[in-house]
């Protein structure tokens, strides 16, 4: 659950929450992420805020973005 009001940034923790769902395998590898409106609509936050978490994702090494066609969670590595 995001805290709207806490000390931590909501966009670190809609990026938490998305590496969580990831973690538990309800976002598999090669699959896409929520785009960024199901993000907004989801956590009733900022497309500003739901850029900022994927892009946080993204130097997590959890999420790739294909230009034109989403964002992805990266393959699983091994």
């Amino acid at each position: 659950m995001i805290d709207h009001e806490g000390p931590t940034p909501l966009y670190v923790q809609v990026a938490d929450a998305i590496q969580a769902r990831i973690n538990a395998g309800e976002l598999l590898p090669n699959r896409p992420i929520p785009s960024e409106n199901q993000l907004v609509q989801e956590y009733a936050i900022a497309r500003g805020t739901a850029r900022k978490a994927i892009q946080l994702l993204r130097e997590r090494g959890l999420v790739v973005t294909v230009v034109g066609r989403g964002t992805y969670v990266a393959a699983a590595s091994g």
